[in-house]
């Protein structure tokens, strides 16, 4: 099957070599000279416009967005709407707001097109370990996608599922990136009580080692940290600056709106917040854990 990828960055050109080892053909653009380089010599399809792109597409065309959220989006879209033909599909798949993503289904399929939003998790690791992908769309057209994703998943029936209707992918992927802003704090947050338990000359290293294995708190994230700390201990270098791309953000909000506690979730944004303001263990914590998992920008003394 083939699918055009816009935006060719580390994540989607991972997507992109994943879907050519499982057989698939993908034409790709990025304004990167050099990312579209990189994607012709590894086998796929480099193309230097959208129109390009869309001409060397055959049968039902299936382009899939990985830029930023927000008006790079709608860009994109209005750019790509005169190069498509009836039943042709646009799949968001980056991190955008759900409701965001059910206007744009609204606006596409009124023109004759078909949207689909993927909210997808995996960072760096996806090429090697599969993305985590919910899905979010009209059955019939989720269907015919169904080969994409169950190459790019860890497995054809694990990792990914059509959750509902139109916006439902990136309203899932919102709330998984909730609960993940807590669980990077909780972890952060005993890593660092157990630092400043100076007597005892606690390894943290270690300590990250002996919770992978049969313990109630081991995980990826985890896992992810423990290698982290085998490299840089003390994280010598590291500011306590941590960023949010503004789905934990929207997270809170929803709370709020539909009147559910999320004390954990809501105090682990302010945190970040707060960490911008003040250089502490805690928040390197989770400037490397993030470095670790998303190949995310870690500012440097």
């Amino acid at each position: 099957m083939q699918l055009g990828l816009i935006g060719l960055g580390k994540m989607g050109g991972n997507m992109a070599e994943r879907l050519r080892l499982g057989g698939h053909q993908v034409v790709g653009f990025d304004f990167n000279a050099d990312a579209v380089q990189r994607l012709t010599e590894s086998g796929n399809v480099g193309v230097n416009s959208l129109e390009d792109l869309a001409k060397n597409l055959d049968r039902r065309k299936a382009i899939w967005i990985m830029v930023p959220q927000g008006k790079p989006v709608d860009d994109t879209i209005a750019k790509l709407e005169p190069l498509l033909n009836p039943g042709d599909i646009l799949i968001d798949g980056g991190n955008s707001n759900y409701k965001d993503s059910q206007r744009r289904y609204k606006e596409v399929t009124e023109k004759g097109f078909q949207f689909v939003d993927v909210g997808t998790s995996g960072g760096v690791w996806g090429l090697k370990e599969g993305y985590s992908m919910m899905v979010g769309g009209d059955d019939e057209t989720v269907e015919y996608l169904r080969p994409i994703f169950e190459t790019l998943a860890p497995a054809a029936d694990k990792g990914w599922g059509h959750v509902g209707p139109a916006g439902a992918g990136h309203f899932v992927k919102m709330v998984h990136n909730g609960i993940e802003y807590g669980l990077m704090q909780a972890y952060a947050e005993g890593f660092t009580i157990m630092e400043k338990k100076e007597e005892m000359d606690l390894k943290l290293p270690q300590i990250a080692e002996i919770w992978r294995y049969g313990s109630v708190v081991r995980s990826w994230l985890l896992d992810l940290t423990a290698d982290a700390l085998a490299k840089n201990p003390t994280l010598e270098g590291f500011e306590a600056y941590v960023s949010d791309s503004g789905e934990g953000r929207w997270t809170v909000f929803e709370a709020i709106d539909l009147n559910v506690s999320a004390p954990v979730i809501t105090e682990s944004l302010i945190r970040r917040i707060r960490s911008r303001e003040e250089n502490n263990f805690t928040d390197r914590m989770l400037a490397i854990m993030r470095n670790s998992f998303g190949g995310h920008a870690i500012k440097k003394d």
